[in-house]
């Protein structure tokens, strides 16, 4: 059974390839790359969980659902080659739509962004800067020592607070601090790590496992939710979208905590189905996502 380990796909001599090129020759460059990369992947990398979700989840048949694996993995580094390029002061190479920065200026008393692997949240930092509200990013600790090693080297300028997930539970005191400061608290919503809590729903007509985690914070908090969303569509250029703050019931116990955690999670996968239909190609989770795709070990 492959579950998600709380590691970014790629390794550290990926990453340097690929800042080696931008750093000397431009992005344009290292796209021309991917080309051969994206192919790669195709035929030797985790191919199972992709032929499943664009066989499977989508229905595509086998040449479109190969052709939609080599796009997949193209989007992918290039999703990552414009995350070392923002990280390394060069955001200013992106141009953004932006559906819904009304609503996260409308969050004058802190709120949640709930968002998910797909597309690229790194760069909508540089976007975010501009609502001059501070925004912190939860994040798992679990990512190679090399890649964070990396990104720390090339990175010029921190556009966001990252919050590290820990066992001894200290990353809620630094999300109920960040909230009584009224920032935004940015986390993802889609995937869980074995033997942490879930939350098992029907998405895109499969069952498959949400964290409890993010909808648990958001319902104990109380605060606005947000639904975010970055997606690339051409080399230069991507598209931001936020739902407009959603207000849920106070928390007046433990049971109802969870009641009302499965009620932010109910709306997050609405928009999340529909974001995943809207760009496919951007759908990041390569391992065992729904729950009868673990059966076919």
């Amino acid at each position: 059974m492959s579950s998600w380990q709380g590691k970014t796909r790629g390794t550290p001599l990926g990453y340097r390839i690929f800042i080696f090129l931008i750093k000397n020759f431009g992005i344009s460059v290292a796209y021309f790359l991917l080309y051969f990369v994206g192919f790669y992947f195709v035929f030797f990398g985790n191919k199972k969980s992709q032929k499943y979700f664009f066989g499977k989840i989508l229905g595509q048949n086998r040449l479109h659902s190969f052709l939609s694996r080599f796009k997949n993995n193209y989007r992918f580094g290039q999703v990552l080659i414009d995350k070392v390029a923002a990280f390394s002061g060069q955001g200013s190479l992106f141009t953004f739509n932006f559906d819904g920065e009304e609503h996260l200026r409308n969050l004058s008393d802190g709120g949640f962004l709930i968002g998910a692997h797909m597309g690229n949240w790194e760069i909508a930092g540089e976007l975010l800067k501009r609502l001059e509200t501070p925004v912190n990013i939860v994040m798992v600790q679990n990512e190679h020592a090399g890649i964070k090693e990396l990104l720390q080297q090339v990175e010029s300028q921190k556009t966001m607070k990252i919050i590290w997930l820990s066992d001894d539970m200290s990353h809620v005191l630094a999300i109920k601090q960040a909230i009584e400061r009224k920032e935004l608290v940015v986390i993802h919503g889609d995937r869980f790590m074995e033997e942490s809590p879930f939350i098992s729903k029907n998405f895109l007509s499969k069952e498959a496992k949400f964290p409890y985690g993010p909808f648990y914070l958001a319902a104990r908090f109380n605060k606005p939710v947000c639904f975010t969303f970055a997606f690339k569509e051409t080399n230069t250029h991507y598209h931001f979208y936020s739902t407009p703050g959603k207000q849920y019931p106070a928390v007046k116990n433990v049971s109802q905590r969870a009641e009302i955690a499965e009620m932010i999670l109910g709306d997050y996968l609405v928009e999340l189905e529909k974001m995943t239909l809207k760009y496919p190609h951007q759908w990041f989770n390569f391992y065992d996502f729904w729950e009868d795709e673990k059966q076919l070990h």
